[in-house]
């Protein structure tokens, strides 16, 4: 087996744009499922209106790569509080039920045939990036260093996305840290404990749960920005509902309320995606598993992590760092 490759592949699973990408997404919906108790099922609709945002500012209207990235966020905080208005004061079950609806209008919109010149279609739109990249510090040459025998090496474009997109996570994690160890963040938790306490104390639910729901829509469009950025365009079939449900998994892997859990969570989750992939196409390919074909590799290894996400959840529900009180949710 050709290890090297698998390792360096693997390593670099950990720090890719994959994770960076996810790994923002999930930091947002870990403030609406994690602190808040709030079941949103439609995150990937936060991603796509960032992305579609910038990409439609830019092709379709021409306007500067800035103004993109303002529309994309404002796009954001409207659809937050389009899908909170009539589902906040109900119980929690409906806006999982609104918020599933609400991904898949807002990708079979983007999809459309009818708004084929806006948004594109299923091709999607393309060509939004230069302002990005005539940002970027790095030179041509590729970045990087030697792990013994494992080479970890970017190209400049990568670096630059990589570069902007760790520093996005940074900031984000201390901005969750910060306020979670405020009044504002401890209102949060005992909305989730019990929300009926909180109005007791005099305190407005609605609202509390309004901007949770607005700051993790925002921060989860962030991952949308870094899709289209890294990736050069962006399609609706992207943000489909397995999106969301793979950064369930990740904060499931990280642990719950946890600042860092969605993070490792998602490092964790590509890292075991890549390495099994790896390890089961070179074990096919040199023959030492017979039973599969390597076109039945990919479908494989999603069993494989699903079985191991069963098993953790029944040794440990609250993940690797969580507490098995952070996530029980009032659904009331």
């Amino acid at each position: 087996m050709d290890w090297i490759t698998i390792f360096s592949t693997t390593i670099k699973s950990a720090v890719n744009v994959e994770t960076v990408l996810y790994g923002l997404a999930a930091i947002g919906l870990n403030i609406h499922f994690g602190y808040t108790g709030l079941l949103n099922f439609g995150q990937a609709a936060f991603m796509g209106v960032a992305g579609y945002g910038l990409a439609v500012t830019v092709t379709v209207m021409g306007l500067p790569f800035w103004i993109g990235i303002g529309v994309g966020l404002i796009g954001a905080v409207i659809l937050a509080i389009l899908l909170g208005i009539p589902t906040l004061q109900l119980r929690a079950d409906y806006l999982a039920i609104v918020t599933i609806a609400a991904a898949e209008i807002v990708r079979l919109v983007f999809r459309s045939v009818t708004f084929k010149d806006v948004f594109g279609g299923s091709d999607g739109q393309r060509g939004f990036t230069d302002g990005f990249y005539a940002l970027n510090p790095y030179p041509e040459g590729d970045y990087g260093f030697n792990l013994g025998p494992v080479p970890l090496f970017f190209n400049n474009r990568s670096m630059w996305v990589l570069t902007v997109g760790w520093l996005l996570i940074v900031l984000c994690c201390f901005i969750v840290f910060l306020l979670m160890k405020s009044p504002w963040g401890r209102v949060l938790k005992a909305i989730r404990e019990d929300e009926d306490a909180v109005r007791s104390l005099g305190k407005s639910v609605f609202s509390y749960k309004m901007q949770a729901l607005i700051l993790g829509g925002v921060i989860g469009s962030l991952g949308g920005f870094i899709y289209g950025l890294a990736y050069g365009s962006v399609q609706p079939d992207v943000f489909g509902t397995e999106t969301t449900f793979y950064l369930y998994t990740m904060i499931i892997l990280g642990g719950a309320a946890r600042v860092l859990g969605p993070v490792v969570g998602a490092a964790l989750f590509w890292v075991l995606l890549v390495l099994l992939n790896g390890t089961l196409s070179e074990a096919v390919a040199a023959g030492y598993i017979t039973i599969i074909d390597t076109n039945q590799v990919g479908a494989l290894r999603y069993v494989l992590v699903g079985l191991g996400l069963i098993l953790l959840l029944v040794f440990r529900p609250q993940g690797i760092f969580g507490d098995k009180r952070e996530i029980a949710i009032d659904a009331r």
